[in-house]
Order: structure tokens, then sequence, then C-alpha cells
């Protein structure tokens, strides 16, 4: 382990005996006019987190610190990944393309194989005179596995970079696994599973992870920095201090409810699994819908410590914060667990953005927006210039203004290959959806293979599927053009 200067910060961490692996680049101090001091950066992102979060006005989990960001942020309601799995929503979101463009549709390819030259959104802060530092799961890495290692990082993007590792990767062979049948080998990431473990938060590895963001925040006060957390809960296993599975009782966890007819107008190529809740009782799933919760609130507790860390070096008033799950989470809905779903709960995540002197009160934006957007908007209220090719938009609009007239659909895609997930697909399908204020509709190989469409005004659960009700047909039509416009724009800018 490096040296680590100035560390009464991480005190804690270095007691609790638990290695914290990093690697420092050289950096050249900034020097700055204090009358022109540049906004500095935290990037919040959490792995496999969708929004039933107190701040999102759910009624069971709780988040006291996103309570803290939202009442000076503005809060984006319906905010959407490109592609709901790890990999490929970070790989579009830090570089500011479109799957399509970036290639990226899985957990092994990397953009800088299709995009070499890109310029990802750490890396224009770095090109700019900035401190930028990684901590934990920015870009992709696989959990458990690569926690303590960089994972799919990019090197390009940081000065420095840091891999914490604690008790929740040294104890992960005590986890209760909860789908053994989706268990290969050393890998339970995929996996459901759980452990609730005694002791205070500092020996594990998101609190690590934030010991270390309090003393880099503190260590650069007077130099702009751009710092990524990146959180790995609440990615299975859902591992969390007894305090908070405390909070949710399992027994009375309420589950949702889905009708019996639920899959008979869907298709099949919509599943994850073609088992529904994996064939596991009742009672098992509120095990695991509490252990998520848990980890939520697990997770919200250091980003408490972060706050708190910008006040206490007089920084709150100059640092721009960005919250966001990388991809949604079902929970049941639709007998689905987990990620990979162009269903709402999964396609959905938690966005929350807050600019000093832009979003001082709190708002609330309620139409979409594409994880697509952060990019350029982060730029722009710092004052740089982002790539003029970018696919996303410019929100600052919104940031100022949630009452700013704004046009935008969101756009999902989703593979399905034979044989994953115990799936029925018989041949490889591409999904494709379009997310509009009302609706949603979703092509499976152009149609060929299904569709869907719902009202979310009439059925927020998305149990009617209307697609090719005759009702709906000039609405259907608009939104399948809507949806191939898209995409054959996409593909125009592919050189």
């Amino acid at each position: 382990m490096n040296k680590i200067k100035n560390s009464a910060l991480l005190l804690t961490t270095l007691f609790v005996g638990q290695p914290v692996l990093a690697q420092e680049q050289k950096h050249q101090p900034v020097n700055q006019d204090p009358q022109n001091k540049k906004m500095n950066v935290v990037f919040i992102v959490c792995d496999d987190l969708n929004a039933d979060l107190g701040s999102f006005d759910d009624s069971i989990v709780k988040t006291p610190n996103l309570d803290r960001i939202r009442a000076h942020a503005m809060r984006f309601n319906n905010a959407y990944c490109q592609y709901p799995l790890s990999g490929p929503t970070r790989a579009s979101f830090l570089t500011g393309y479109s799957p399509e463009r970036t290639k990226v549709m899985d957990l092994t390819t990397s953009f800088r194989k299709a995009m070499p030259d890109c310029v990802t959104l750490p890396q224009l802060f770095k090109n700019n005179g900035y401190y930028t530092v990684r901590i934990g799961k920015v870009y992709h890495a696989n959990v458990p596995m690569d926690i303590g290692h960089d994972g799919a990082d990019d090197p390009k993007s940081w000065t420095k970079k840091w891999n914490p590792i604690g008790i929740d990767k040294t104890l992960e062979d005590k986890v209760h696994i909860l789908t053994p049948s989706l268990v290969s080998g050393k890998r339970i990431g995929g996996s459901m599973a759980y452990l609730e473990v005694p002791g205070e938060d500092d020996k594990h590895t998101d609190a690590i992870g934030a010991n270390i963001a309090c003393m880099e925040i503190h260590n650069h006060k007077d130099k702009p920095f751009f710092l990524a957390m990146g959180f790995y809960r609440p990615h299975t296993p859902y591992i969390a201090p007894s305090k908070y599975y405390k909070m949710y009782p399992w027994q009375t966890m309420p589950l949702p409810n889905v009708p019996a007819d639920d899959w008979d107008n869907k298709p099949e190529c919509a599943k994850t699994s073609n088992i529904l809740n994996y064939g596991l009782p009742a009672d098992t799933l509120r095990r695991a819908k509490a252990a998520y919760y848990a980890a939520i609130s697990f997770m919200d507790a250091q980003i408490g410590k972060i706050l708190n860390q910008l006040d206490r070096d007089g920084l709150a008033n100059n640092t721009a914060i960005v919250f966001v799950g990388d991809n949604g989470y079902n929970l049941g809905q639709h007998g689905q667990w987990q990620k990979q779903l162009l269903f709402e709960h999964s396609a959905r995540v938690p966005l929350i953005i807050s600019v000093p002197e832009i979003t001082n009160h709190k708002g609330s934006y309620n139409k979409p927006v594409e994880l697509l957007d952060i990019y350029p908007t982060i730029a722009s209220v710092c004052s740089l210039q982002a790539p003029n090719d970018l696919d996303g938009r410019d929100v600052t609009p919104l940031l100022k203004d949630a009452n700013t007239p704004w046009e935008e659909n969101a756009y999902s895609e989703q593979t399905r290959k034979p044989g994953a997930f115990k799936s029925t697909v018989k041949e490889f399908t591409m999904g494709r959806s379009v997310r509009t204020e009302r609706y949603r509709y979703t092509e499976w190989n152009d149609g060929k293979a299904g569709g869907e469409l719902y009202d979310y005004l009439k059925d927020p659960t998305e149990h009617y599927n209307l697609y090719n009700n005759k009702k709906y047909k000039k609405l259907q039509k608009q939104l399948s053009v809507n949806l191939h416009k898209h995409y054959a724009e996409i593909q125009a800018k592919i050189k």
C-alpha cells in the first residue's frame, strides 16, 4: 500500500486491519486564482440501485443522507439507463455515447476497442487541470470477484485510483445463497445472496471507500477535484452491518402483487428467468428484499460521511454532486429479479444533481431523461467544453427550472442469448424500448419476436400489454417510428 500523507481521517480504516489497495499516478498541482476557483465534482455511482428510496418518496427505504442532497438538488424522477447492465451502462454514461457506439453490451468488452480516442467524463476534467480520483467501482467491475482490484477500469480517466477491500469480501464464503442454481464456481455475484454482519460500518469495503473519499477531499481542498465514489452495494451479495438489517424486518416485508395471468400477454424474451421468482417461497423472497434494503441504507450512511467532510472543509458551496444508480433492479415485479429487463423497475434509475448557485432549492423533474445527459450537463455547469458529438443533452436548463419546456424520450436496449438465465429464447434477440412521459414501447427483434406497450397512467404495474391493440394502433405506429428513427440516427454517427 502506498504511503498516505495526512491520514488522520483514515485511522479507523487502517486500524480494522483490512487491506486497502491503491495505485497512484504522478500529479502536477494546479495553480489557482482564488477569485476564479473551479467547481469541484463529487460523482457518486451505486451498483444495482433502483428507485426504492426514501429520497424518491418510497415509504419503506430510509435514505436520510440522500435526503440531504435532495434538499438543494434537482431530483429526476424518471431517469433511464441505456442498457440495464453494469458494464454497458457505465461505459455509456461515462463516455457520453450510446451502447450502439461504444459496442459494449456485455461485461467483457472495453469501449476503448471501438472508441480508443474518446474523452471520458473524468478524463475531460483531468485534461482541464482537475485532480481526478476513482474510489471503488466506477467503470465495470465484477462483484464480488473484483473487489480490491481494478476490474474494467480506464487508466486514462484518473490521476489516482483506490481499490478498497473489506470484511464483506473476506467473509463472502459465509453468505446465505438463495439461488444456488445461478452460482458457477466462485461467481456468486449473479445469485441472490445475503449476510448480516455484527459490528460497525468501517470494516466494510464501501465504508473504507467513503473514508478514503473523505481523506482525498481534505487533502485536495485547495485544488479543483473530480472525485468518483463507486459503491459496491446494494449489489448482491447483500452484505451489511446488523444495525441496518434491524431497520427492515423481513417477516413484514411486502412483495409485489403479480397477477396469475401476468405473462399471458407478454413475449417470453422479456424475461430473464423463465422460472418466476426462481421458484423460491415467499419468505425467502422477503429475506432477499429486506437484505437489499439494508444494503441501501448502509450505503446511504457512507454518503453521509462524504457530505460531512465537504461541510468541514468548507467545500459544500463549491462542489457539484451527482448521485446515480447504474441500472435499476427488479424485486419480484413480474416474478423477475435483478436487472437486464426492459421493464420500468429495471430501466429506471435514481438520479439527483446538485449544483451550487443553480439548484439551491429542492426540485423535481418528472419527464424522461437519459443517463447520457449527465456528461454534457456536468461539463456545462463546470464551464468545460464537452465533445460535440455526444449522444446526450445538456439538461442545465432543467436544473435551473423544472418547468422549462423540454421534449425528450428515453431509449434503452437489452440483448437476449440462447440458454442464458434459463430463458426459452432460441436465437440472439435484441430488445429496444422507448419511454415517453406516459408510455413505454418495446420491440424484440424489430417486433418479430414480439412487443410491448404499456400505459403508465392507467397501468403503472405493466400488467396490460397493449401491443397490437387496435385502439392503440396509431400510437404504436408513431412510437415504432420514433424508436427506429432514434437508433438509425445513432448508427449514422458511427464512423
